[in-house]
């Protein structure tokens, strides 16, 4: 038997240890935004100028507008 801790796996000579794993957050997932919370998020372009405007306009009219 052997007086060192047991490893999670066999270790090779001169190899790297594994990177550590990435802290627990506790922070309020509520503060963070997210994707719905932007106009990218419901589907919106980014605005550009009136010929883009005109465009994204009779893109997404309804059938029943001229």
């Amino acid at each position: 038997m052997s007086s060192t801790p047991e490893s999670s796996g066999p270790r090779t000579p001169g190899a790297e240890p594994a990177a550590p794993r990435p802290a627990l957050v506790f922070d309020d997932p509520l503060d963070q935004q997210t994707s719905d919370d932007t106009d990218r998020g419901w589907g919106d372009r980014p605005s550009g100028d009136a010929a883009a405007d005109l465009k994204r306009f009779l893109d997404e009219k309804p059938p029943h507008h001229i």
